[in-house]
């Protein structure tokens, strides 16, 4: 219970963090790992310098934190510069370009950045941190040694800049706060969960794909998730998967349940949809709605796949609230919820509801009952 207990509190604070502080959060991934790399570095420098003059008995005495804290203050001006671009960049001016464009600027402003914080490290902080505790200024100063030590720099930046980006491409993939755990295994062996998940699908998604077309429809499912995603960092919530024109939400129990965030997210999309309504109609002739459920329950979370990883979440909950959203077209509803989630009691005197009776759901043999909500 305590390990678990430690990954949802580390998994809630990284979610939290890239959601509510965007910016700061990628100026802090970027910062350690920027540090991390460019101490590395130094210390890899260092023992090489040490065995060359050891080897040549040239008499300079070199000390290894200088190395390690000039660094690490290079890593932190870098790192920070790198994420404040980074964020606006992808925010402002990337999301309309072709991958190799972004590629291109990313490397001519790494560039760029690298070589400001290179000369500060030149002629400021070596004169500040390194030069006071080395007895031979005038031989370390070089002029050789400098161009030389900027090219190590620059491949060494290049391809620590892949490593990043790679790093950051899986934690968009899982999502914040699963990448340490996932590295650290702690998903390889089945872990229980009580969670909450909703199952959003398109209304009409058939005749809308056959009345605008393919393409146009696959950019008009593209444009009602980001919507949607726009919507999640306000309601604690997080998207499991996306399938077809369905997009599977979910909730950690305790932050899915206070004040009913895991119901007001359904309006609260419903809202920002309608906010957007005209730039749908110019676009498509019509404005995407969604049909919802929500059930409550345990579930197993596991690491699946070998050609394809994935966190998976396994068990009934996800079973019956997809099939408590398939109800959504019989009984004419746009939110219906379980039975077990109206036992939480957060939709006592909230909402708008509507008792259907208890139903048996296909596959199922014990019936379930199931509440309309409106908002």
């Amino acid at each position: 219970m305590t390990e678990l207990k430690k990954n949802i509190d580390y998994h809630s604070t990284m979610r939290k963090l890239a959601t509510s502080y965007p910016v700061l959060n990628e100026v802090i991934i970027n910062i350690v790992f920027w540090v991390i790399s460019f101490v590395l570095m130094s210390v890899i420098i260092f023992f090489a310098r040490h065995s060359i003059i050891a080897a040549f008995q040239i008499s300079v005495h070199l000390k290894l934190w200088p190395y390690v804290l000039d660094s690490a203050i290079m890593g932190i001006m870098f790192g920070g510069i790198m994420g404040v671009v980074d964020y606006y960049f992808h925010k402002k001016i990337f999301q309309d370009i072709s991958v190799g464009k972004i590629i291109l600027l990313k490397a001519i402003l790494s560039l760029v950045i690298l070589l400001l914080v290179f000369i500060i490290r030149r002629y400021v902080l070596f004169n500040l941190v390194e030069a006071p505790v080395i007895h031979n200024e005038r031989q370390m100063n070089s002029s050789i040694i400098w161009i030389e030590l900027f090219e190590i720099m620059l491949i060494y930046t290049a391809f620590m800049s892949v490593v990043l980006s790679f790093m950051k491409e899986v934690n968009k993939k899982f999502g914040p706060g699963i990448l340490v755990p996932l590295l650290l295994g702690q998903y390889r062996k089945p872990k229980e969960q009580e969670r909450i998940f909703m199952f959003m699908d398109l209304k009409s998604s058939t005749s809308i794909a056959e009345t605008i077309g393919h393409s146009k429809y696959s950019s008009f499912i593209r444009d009602a998730f980001i919507d949607i995603n726009k919507v999640l960092a306000d309601y604690n919530a997080e998207v499991y998967q996306y399938v077809g024109d369905e997009i599977v939400i979910s909730w950690r129990t305790e932050e899915g349940l206070k004040d009913a965030a895991c119901v007001n997210f359904f309006f609260a999309c419903e809202k920002q949809l309608k906010s957007r309504e005209r730039y749908y109609k110019e676009q498509y002739g019509m404005v995407p709605s969604f049909k919802a459920s929500l059930h409550i329950g345990k579930v197993i979370a596991v690491e699946i796949g070998e050609v394809k990883r994935d966190i998976a979440y396994h068990g009934d909950t996800l079973n019956t609230a997809s099939r408590i959203q398939s109800m959504c077209n019989e009984f004419h509803k746009k939110l219906l919820v379980s039975d077990a989630m109206v036992e939480t009691g957060i939709l006592d005197n909230k909402f708008k509801t509507e008792h259907l009776g208890n139903v048996i759901l296909k596959g199922k043999t014990i019936p379930v009952g199931i509440i309309s909500i409106e908002s």
